[in-house]
């Protein structure tokens, strides 16, 4: 099991940046993907992105192409989450998972490990 610890949301006007990180615990971060989730009031937990455990392949839900990027750093134990361009829809409780595999996914089946969460509020 990893244990998973947010950090950097906070409150941003539209259009602002800001970065969120995830630090990982356990020797297995560096042999599985990680992944991104996001969950606004009223709806489910959705997929914004994920990366797979090398950080070669990466993947990216439509609402956020383009704008966010993920990477992450082995030798940290870490992923990141780079968010630029914000918009209001953006304002979510964002999740950082774990995957059970080594290759990224959209499907929260495949992540077994969550972060507790952090939120991101964008003004308009």
């Amino acid at each position: 099991q990893v244990q998973l610890i947010e950090s950097g949301g906070g409150l941003v006007q539209a259009g602002g940046s800001l970065r969120l990180s995830c630090a990982a615990s356990g020797r297995t971060f560096s042999s599985v993907a990680m992944g991104w989730f996001r969950r606004t009031p009223g709806k489910e937990r959705e997929f914004v992105t994920a990366i797979s455990y090398t950080g070669l392949g990466t993947y990216y839900a439509d609402s956020v192409k383009g704008r966010f990027t993920i990477s992450r750093d082995n030798a940290k134990n870490t992923v990141y989450l780079q968010m630029n361009s914000l918009k209001p829809e953006d304002t979510a409780v964002y999740y950082c998972a774990a995957s059970k595999y080594a290759l990224g996914s959209e499907d929260m089946a495949d992540f077994g490990s969550w972060g507790q969460g952090i939120q991101v509020t964008v003004s308009s």
